[in-house]
């Protein structure tokens, strides 16, 4: 059976992303990515959104010229690139351009159901805020990763990752400092059920 892990990138206040900065708002050190380069093989769960924009990464479609990449950041979509991927979409048309993708046009919780009851190894989100709401709320989450990076984007910060989730109690399994400023937590989660239902 699969483990299903939901994982997070985030500002201080939740947010995904934030407009005018650079990946991971410019504050990934040599021990973060170290650690990012150690994780183990996992195939990759992603919606549409998510896929147009690694995808354009991967082929040189970016806010930033490629060439400006450091090498770090080239060896992880290098490495995003070789990994299995799952793109769960409607609209998206096949074929998918970026290596090593699967297009799922049917209901993604019923989908990953099935892939973490006949499948082994770890499935991953990336990005992909609907979906990893979708499959927490369902009960499908047996593990949830925050990197929290030093910042608060109050006026610019966008995708608030938390917002329309149901409530949830976390129990911290793993934490861990990187370059003395990055944060990351992991838990196990467990969708509460709300009072009066």
């Amino acid at each position: 059976m699969s483990e299903l892990l939901v994982d997070f990138i985030t500002s201080l206040d939740g947010c995904a992303s934030a407009e005018g900065w650079p990946g991971w708002w410019g504050l990934e050190g040599p021990e973060y990515l170290g650690w990012l380069g150690e994780q183990p093989e996992v195939t990759y769960l992603m919606g549409a959104n998510t896929y147009r924009l690694f995808s354009g990464f991967a082929a040189g479609q970016g806010p930033w010229d490629p060439d400006e990449l450091s090498d770090d950041e080239g060896s992880s979509l290098d490495e995003l690139a070789r990994a299995p991927k799952v793109v769960f979409s409607a609209s998206l048309a096949e074929p998918l351009t970026w290596a090593n993708t699967r297009l799922v046009r049917d209901g993604a919780v019923e989908a990953v159901r099935a892939m973490k009851e006949n499948g082994s190894g770890l499935l991953s989100t990336i990005g992909s805020v609907s979906l990893s709401r979708s499959l927490l709320a369902a009960g499908l989450v047996d593990r949830f990763r925050v990197v929290v990076f030093p910042v608060i984007t109050g006026a610019t910060g966008a995708e608030r990752i938390y917002d329309g989730y149901p409530d949830v109690a976390l129990e911290m399994i793993d934490n861990r400092t990187f370059d003395g400023r990055i944060q990351l937590v992991e838990y196990r989660p467990t969708v509460l059920t709300p009072r009066g239902t």
